[in-house]
């Protein structure tokens, strides 16, 4: 699994991916596994990239939290009416081989219409530092639009299988950032002052901290060189029929036919 300038030609070739929508399935560091061999490089404890993307469907211990009260409260205090959780991931950000996370707005992947409803809740479950690979920030950017979108390629599944079968497609009237689906010049090693030139801003936390940002802000992380790990637990939630909102048919993620969104 890729998180770098590479995802859009990894992900898009793989019905293993497409069939995680609400399952449980585990995803590769590419840093992990010799290129040549397939042999993985590190202990096998340390491979996975992550988990997902229906943990709280397949997994009682994550459906739990999903569930809870606090989870419930948290988005309705911050102005959503009706909202579903459409994708949950464990993200491990391995010692020394987790890679970066390029520049993106999770609403390109979890888009609704008529507007953006993506919010992010990302649960750290250690401390996460400069060192290790903690997340970047831009601040202001919520307030721009969608720049692309993340969508089902209409070619491989009207019939050419030599197509990929996700694309990337710019959105009309968003203006482009230079960094789009990479990371600004400049950005590592540390202190990482193309970061700060672009204006980003590390985030911080110690385990146990949440945080909760909607799908338009533009955020990153860089990879984790430490022998510290960073793993993280991520709801991503969107608002309802209820609110009046609609699932994009073109997302990647699709459950079956007649299956339903958790409601929280």
């Amino acid at each position: 699994f890729r998180t770098d300038a590479g995802q859009a030609s990894a992900q898009a070739r793989s019905d293993y991916f497409l069939d995680s929508a609400d399952r449980c399935h585990f995803f590769a560091e590419p840093g992990a596994v010799d290129p040549g061999t397939g042999a993985l490089c590190v202990p096998r404890a340390e491979a996975l990239n992550k988990a997902g993307h229906g943990m709280h469907l397949a997994d009682d211990v994550f459906g739990a939290y999903a569930r809870s009260a606090a989870i419930a409260d948290l988005p309705r205090q911050l102005g959503w009416r009706a909202p579903v959780v459409p994708q949950s991931m464990y993200i491990f950000k391995q010692p020394r081989v987790g890679g970066e996370v390029t520049s993106h707005q999770d609403s390109a992947f979890l888009h609704t219409a008529p507007r953006q409803t993506c919010l992010g809740l990302w649960l750290a479950l250690h401390d996460a530092t400069l060192e290790n690979g903690c997340l970047w920030v831009r601040p202001g950017s919520h307030r721009e639009p969608l720049r692309r979108v993340f969508v089902r390629n209409a070619a491989h599944f009207g019939g050419d299988r030599s197509a990929p079968q996700m694309v990337f497609e710019a959105c009309a009237g968003a203006p482009p950032v230079a960094w789009e689906g990479a990371l600004p010049e400049g950005s590592s090693p540390l202190p990482a002052e193309g970061l700060f030139a672009a204006g980003f801003l590390p985030v911080e936390v110690r385990a146990g901290d949440l945080v909760a940002f909607p799908g338009t802000l533009d955020h990153l992380s860089l990879a984790n060189a430490s022998a510290a790990p960073r793993h993280t637990f991520q709801l991503h939630l969107v608002e309802g029929p209820g609110a009046g909102v609609r699932w994009s048919e073109g997302n990647w993620l699709q459950y079956p036919a007649g299956k339903p969104f958790m409601d929280v």
